[in-house]
């Protein structure tokens, strides 16, 4: 059954195999014993579009602990800088105004309406991520957000002139319920912000390491379209920004208020003619997954045969998804490299190789580093600028692998 309209036609496209939940990052202890392994299996909704996984796993074991902080990410906090600055200027917060997010993380995009005295709260559910964004001074309330806690918030807390949700609507299970309650915190004239992976680039992109078990919807405008429409919201604008591979920004208001732009029809009409509402697309995005997988095997197996050393950067969702369905294990790979202190000593579940801090790559010089977070190339490889300069190499794997 959709997750959206509810219709029983629903198709796989593409089957991963069973692997591991891709943040649930192990600790030496654990690697005594088995891992819990799921199925990953991609699906198409003939009725609205919507791109999505089968299987759910209950959100407490996804989210409760959680070790992705968007705050060591410098292309992460200066995207949500410029964002919150500008809604600042087009929206006139101010000391009375007021400004939720839902899946805020460590208060990476908050902070910055904090730091010009807008209102804010955070709604997080990762209880270990909250706990570091009230110590950086935004009130946050560990719960997960849908229509029964917007109604108490809304009561204790009033409705809110702007909502964020970022990255967040692909780990919903139940979509109507989150979108229910966005529409009860929003004030009349408020608007939602909402990002979302944009499904066209990841089949465009061959972004298959995107889909893992917290990603349960991989969203077109199309689809987005109808689930809000359904709930008596509309987009009145939309832009597709560079985050996270790419991706969807939709802004988003009672209909009763808004009124569509053109960006609005013309990428719509796009999609149409790109074939979002049929299955080509989604079953040529299957084949272009198989024929990367054994390219990426040749090139890292033939590297390694030529004696190389080959280590990879970031221990990440994608990079778990990776490395685990093209079976690049610790034969290949001798260790990861994260910025993230919080992933450092632990290990990469399913392949179990270690994770290291970035130093690692000066003090061994490996021949070549398997870029896993490929959507921070740019500012990977500024910080990395001179392992490149004593002659090291990375691979990018996607859209089809390639040494840089």
């Amino acid at each position: 059954m959709c997750r959206s309209c509810g219709a029983d036609a629903v198709e796989t496209v593409l089957s991963l195999g069973r692997l591991p939940l891709a943040n649930a990052l192990l600790t030496a202890s654990d690697l005594e014993g088995p891992e819990p392994v799921f199925p990953l299996d991609l699906a198409f909704c003939h009725v609205c579009s919507l791109v999505q996984i089968l299987e759910t796993v209950p959100p407490e074991r996804l989210f409760r602990d959680y070790l992705y902080f968007s705050s060591y990410s410098e292309t992460m906090v200066e995207h949500a800088r410029r964002l919150a600055n500008e809604l600042v200027q087009s929206r006139n917060l101010n000391s009375t105004s007021s400004v939720l997010e839902v899946a805020s993380n460590d208060g990476y995009l908050l902070r910055h309406y904090v730091e010009v005295g807008v209102p804010v709260l955070g709604v997080e559910p990762a209880t270990n991520v909250a706990v570091l964004a009230r110590q950086r001074g935004i009130p946050t309330i560990s719960e997960f957000f849908g229509a029964e806690l917007a109604t108490s918030l809304a009561e204790t807390h009033g409705r809110a002139d702007v909502l964020h949700a970022h990255n967040v609507l692909a780990h919903v299970a139940d979509l109507n319920g989150f979108v229910r309650g966005l529409r009860i915190m929003m004030k009349d004239d408020g608007v939602a912000i909402i990002e979302v992976p944009y499904v066209r680039e990841m089949v465009d992109q061959v972004e298959f390491d995107t889909i893992y078990h917290e990603h349960l919807c991989y969203f077109s405008l199309t689809a987005l379209d109808a689930l809000f429409e359904r709930h008596d919201l509309r987009i009145g604008d939309v832009t597709v920004v560079p985050i996270h591979g790419g991706s969807l920004r939709v802004l988003v208001q009672p209909s009763s208020e808004l009124s569509s732009s053109e960006s609005v029809a013309t990428l719509l009409t796009e999609e149409q003619g790109w074939g979002v509402s049929m299955l080509g697309p989604y079953k040529s995005f299957a084949d272009q997954v198989a024929a990367l997988r054994a390219a990426l095997r040749e090139l890292l197996l033939g590297l390694k045969g030529d004696g190389n050393r080959i280590a990879a950067y970031g221990a990440a969702a994608k990079g778990t998804m990776l490395l685990n369905y093209c079976g690049v294990g610790g034969d290949i790979v001798d260790f990861v490299v994260d910025r993230s202190t919080h992933k450092q000593g632990r290990f990469v579940p399913g392949v179990r190789i270690p994770i290291d801090a970035p130093a690692r790559l000066l003090k061994e010089q490996p021949d070549y580093v398997l870029l896993l977070t490929w959507n921070l190339a740019s500012e990977i490889l500024e910080q990395q600028n001179e392992y490149l300069t004593r002659g090291g190499k990375f691979i990018v794997p996607l859209p089809e692998p390639r040494v840089l």
